[in-house]
C-alpha cells in the first residue's frame, strides 16, 4: 500500500488531538482551509472517513482514534530518534563560539584548568561576536554578553553580571576624588560607544574631560590603556589578570552595568552533558573573577580548581 505524505498524517494528528480544525490550523500556523484539503485528501488517500462533520464541529471515528493511536506512536517515535542523533557522540569536541576580548583575555588563560577537570572534553574555540548561525558554524555553544536580540528559540543560560569601571597604566590617573585624571585622556572603543557616559551616570563620577581616540576593539583600548596612552573602560572580567599582574589599576573599582553574559545552545542543556559541565566551569571561573557587591577586587587568586 502506498503511505501518505507524512505531512498529511502531521495535520491529522493535530486534528484529531484537538478535535477542531481551526486549533490544529493555529498550532501548525495554516489555515483552517489547509486543514480541512489535507483531511479531505487524506481520506480519500485512504478510503476511510477520519472525522465526522456535524454543526460545524468535527468528531473522530472508529477510524479516526484508531489511525490516532498510530499516528502519536509515530511522531513520539520520530522524535525520540532524532533527538538521539542530534546528541553528538561523547567524544565529540565542543565547540564554542566566543566573543574576541573576552576570549583572549580571559577565557584562553582559564582553558588548561578546564581540560585538568574534564580530560575527555576538548574545546575548540570559535572567537566570533553577535548573532550566531549554531547550524552553519558546527557550534554547539556560544559566550555572548545580551547586548544584542538572539532568536527566542535558543536556550540560554546566565552565566555572570558585566562589571566596568576605568582602567589604565599605574600611577597614569590621579585619585577617584580629583576628577582631572591627571589630564589623561579618556580612550573609546567602537564596539561599546556609549561605555563612558553609562559608567559615569552609574557611578556618579565624571569622565575625563579631554577625549582621547576611538579604538576598532574593545581589545585595542585596553591595551593602549595599558600602554600608558590614557585611561579606558574596562570589563573586571577581561582585565582581571592584568590587575592581578599590576599591568593595569582601576582607580575607582567596577560597578554592574545592567548587562551580563549568557551561554546560548540551539538544544537543551539537558541533550549534552559536554555543555553542562563548560557551563558550570564557566559559573566557578566567573565568581572568582568579578568583584564582590561594593565593586571590590575579587583577590588574587582568580582561577578556580574544578
Amino acid at each position: 500500500m502506498k503511505l501518505p505524505p507524512l505531512g498529511s498524517l502531521r495535520v491529522f494528528d493535530a486534528a484529531a488531538r484537538h478535535e477542531a480544525f481551526g486549533r490544529a490550523a493555529e498550532e501548525l500556523h495554516v489555515t483552517h482551509g489547509a486543514v480541512s484539503r489535507q483531511i479531505k485528501q487524506l481520506e480519500q488517500a485512504l478510503g476511510l472517513v477520519l472525522f465526522e462533520r456535524r454543526n460545524r464541529a468535527v468528531f473522530l471515528t472508529d477510524a479516526g482514534r484508531q489511525l490516532l493511536v498510530l499516528t502519536r506512536s509515530l511522531f513520539e517515535q520520530l522524535a525520540a530518534g532524532l533527538a538521539q542523533l542530534r546528541q553528538p557522540a561523547a567524544d565529540a569536541p565542543l565547540v564554542l563560539s566566543c566573543e574576541p576580548t573576552i576570549a583572549m583575555m580571559w577565557l584562553i588563560p582559564r582553558l588548561p584548568d578546564f581540560q585538568r577537570a574534564h580530560p575527555g572534553i576538548q574545546v575548540h574555540l570559535y572567537a566570533a561576536g553577535g548573532p550566531v548561525d549554531f547550524a552553519a558554524q558546527g557550534v554547539d555553544v556560544a559566550l555572548r554578553r545580551n547586548d544584542f536580540e538572539w532568536d527566542a528559540a535558543l536556550h540560554a543560560e546566565r552565566v555572570c553580571d558585566e562589571w566596568t569601571g576605568p582602567v589604565c597604566r599605574p600611577g597614569v590617573a590621579g585619585s577617584p576624588g580629583e576628577q582631572a585624571w591627571n589630564g589623561s585622556p579618556a580612550l573609546g572603543s567602537a564596539t561599546r560607544p556609549g561605555a563612558w557616559r553609562q559608567w559615569a551616570q552609574a557611578s556618579g563620577h565624571k569622565a575625563p574631560r579631554k577625549a582621547g581616540p576611538v579604538y576598532e576593539h574593545f581589545y585595542l583600548s585596553l591595551q593602549a590603556a595599558a600602554a600608558g596612552l590614557g585611561i579606558a573602560i574596562g570589563s573586571a572580567l577581561m582585565v582581571r589578570d592584568a590587575l592581578r599582574d599590576h599591568r593595569l589599576e582601576a582607580p575607582c573599582g567596577f560597578i554592574r552595568d545592567g548587562s551580563a553574559y549568557f551561554l546560548l545552545s540551539s538544544r537543551p542543556y539537558g541533550d549534552d552533558p559536554r555543555a553542562v559541565a563548560f557551563l558550570a566551569w564557566l559559573r566557578q571561573q566567573a565568581a572568582a573573577s568579578l568583584p564582590d557587591a561594593e565593586g571590590r577586587d575579587a583577590g588574587p587568586d582568580q582561577s578556580v580548581a574544578s
